[in-house]
């Protein structure tokens, strides 16, 4: 058990997530959950002292800048975030030695290899976002702190901004929904993040480091994603006796990338192998699917 735990970024989607699963759990006798307006990771003096002062055995680190299209015209700050503070939070884990926990993303990949990517395979990022959160992922190995760096991909959940919710407001407004059919990945869950994160904590002991990728089970694209959020929805609502939203998944078109136009570039294969992750921890997530449910449920 860890005696106390710094966990920051909880008003984001999967800080929050952890923050409600460690306060359901054991792992931790104490856990510092920060929030930006308590530790903002543009201001590295505050970075450092933040660790200094709680002085904790282990870093969990959700926090990111994730604004995939505005940090191809915001670079220095997506750096500062996702580059910069990981490493301070390295060299601050170092000085005191704790381990580090931190989260990076599909989008370290150019999403042109065939099959689903492992850890080995080479990183080639096609945006500034991906850039940064490679660069972050670097940082840390270079400093050789003991850490665990988790990959996740198409993170959504109950809480935050993310594609379920934005799909559940436009579904509620309008007739007809296109969205992009030719990029594909693991729609994951905030709530299985956690879960799994809480369970490789568990089994974690100093022979195991390293990047290991974390994504629910299975695979889609964004328009399959939208077409099960739909679905589910509307199946919980008719069992509450609600009524369901406007748009049916019928009325939710395939488009292509190039008909959906952004400043990033995303990679059209998103798809990670988790196979790593259950062979050192014995974690498995569960199928897209089902955690999509657990998630609908609660919203």
């Amino acid at each position: 058990m860890y005696k106390k735990i710094l966990l920051t970024g909880v008003n984001g989607q999967v800080g929050h997530a952890l923050q409600q699963a460690f306060s359901k759990h054991a792992l931790a006798a104490s856990v510092v959950s920060l929030d930006r307006s308590q530790l903002d990771l543009m201001n590295h003096d505050a970075i450092r002292r933040a660790v200094q002062t709680v002085k904790p055995d282990l870093i969990i680190n959700p926090a990111a800048y994730t604004a995939v299209d505005k940090a191809e015209s915001e670079p220095e700050l997506a750096y500062a975030i996702n580059a910069a503070a990981p490493q301070i939070l390295a060299e601050e884990a170092a000085k005191i030695g704790a381990s580090l926990i931190h989260f990076s993303t599909d989008y370290v990949y150019s999403g042109t290899k065939s099959g689903a990517y492992v850890e080995e395979d080479p990183t080639q990022p096609l945006s500034v976002y991906g850039k940064s959160k490679l660069a972050g992922e670097d940082a840390i190995r270079a400093v050789g702190t003991q850490h665990l760096i988790f990959r996740t991909s198409w993170v959504y959940g109950a809480y935050g901004k993310n594609f379920m919710k934005t799909i559940l407001r436009l579904a509620a407004e309008r007739d007809e929904l296109r969205i992009v059919a030719d990029q594909f990945g693991a729609p994951t869950s905030s709530l299985s993040i956690a879960n799994a994160v809480l369970a490789a904590m568990g089994q974690w002991d100093d022979g195991l480091a390293g990047t290991y990728h974390l994504v629910n089970a299975g695979q889609t694209s964004w328009h399959g994603f939208a077409i099960a959020i739909v679905q589910e929805y509307n199946r919980i609502q008719l069992a509450r006796n609600l009524p369901p939203l406007k748009v049916y998944p019928e009325n939710i078109k395939a488009i292509t990338t190039q008909e959906y136009p952004t400043p990033a570039v995303r990679p059209a294969n998103s798809c990670l192998d988790c196979s790593k992750l259950a062979r050192d921890f014995s974690v498995t997530l569960p199928d897209w699917c089902k955690a999509l449910a657990v998630e609908l449920m609660s919203y």
